[in-house]
C-alpha cells in the first residue's frame, strides 16, 4: 500500500531534499515507522521520547486533521496523502 507523504521544508534534509516521499502503513503509526526506515532520524523530529506525536507538528490525512480522527491510529488507505505541517507561532 503506497501513501504519499508531504514533507515540510525544514525536514527535507532528512529526505534527501524531497518534498514528497512514498511510504507504506495501515495507520499513521505504521507510516511513521516506514518513514523512519526510509529517512533515518525523521521520527525523532516528529515524536517525543515516549513515541507520541509532538504537539507542534500537525498531521493531516487527505486534508483532515488526525487529532479529530483517531490520532496515530488513524487508518490509511492506498493512495492517501499525509501532510506533515509544523505549527508556526508568532506575534
Amino acid at each position: 500500500m503506497a501513501v504519499k507523504v508531504l514533507i515540510p521544508t525544514p525536514l527535507q534534509k532528512l529526505t534527501q531534499n524531497q518534498a514528497t516521499v512514498e511510504c507504506s502503513g495501515r495507520s499513521v503509526a505504521e507510516l511513521l515507522e516506514s518513514l523512519e526506515q526510509n529517512c533515518p532520524g525523521i521520527k525523532n523530529r516528529l515524536c517525543d521520547e515516549s513515541g507520541e506525536l509532538r504537539r507542534f507538528v500537525n498531521f493531516y490525512v487527505n486534508n483532515e486533521d488526525i487529532r479529530f480522527l483517531n490520532g496515530k491510529d488513524t487508518e490509511l488507505q492506498d493512495g492517501d496523502e499525509v501532510s506533515i505541517i509544523p505549527a508556526i507561532a508568532g506575534g
